[in-house]
C-alpha cells in the first residue's frame, strides 16, 4: 500500500528529511534559512497548507542543495492531487 501525501505534507516530510540529513533541529535550518521558527513550525505542522516557493527557495539555500534537489525526494513521487 502507498501512502499518498498531499504537497503540504510532503513538503513537510522533506523539510524533517533534510534537518535528519544535515543533523540540525527545524530552530537552526530556520536560522541558517533566514526564517523565523513560526514560519518553518506552521509548515511542519500542517498549518501553513500552501509554503510559498520563496520560502523553500530560502530553506534550500540555508541547506546548500539546489531547488530541484528539495523535490527530487521519494516523498514527492506518490502526491495526492486532491486538493
Amino acid at each position: 500500500m502507498v501512502l499518498l501525501l498531499n504537497i503540504s505534507e510532503a513538503t513537510a516530510e522533506r523539510i524533517i528529511e533534510l534537518c535528519k540529513n544535515k543533523n540540525i533541529s527545524v530552530n537552526k535550518l530556520a536560522s541558517i534559512s533566514g526564517l523565523t521558527q513560526s514560519t518553518v513550525d506552521s509548515i511542519i505542522n500542517g498549518k501553513s497548507k500552501n509554503p510559498q516557493l520563496k520560502t523553500i527557495l530560502k530553506i534550500c539555500y540555508g541547506v546548500e542543495i539546489p531547488l530541484y534537489e528539495f523535490f527530487k525526494s521519494p516523498v514527492f513521487q506518490n502526491i495526492d492531487f486532491d486538493i
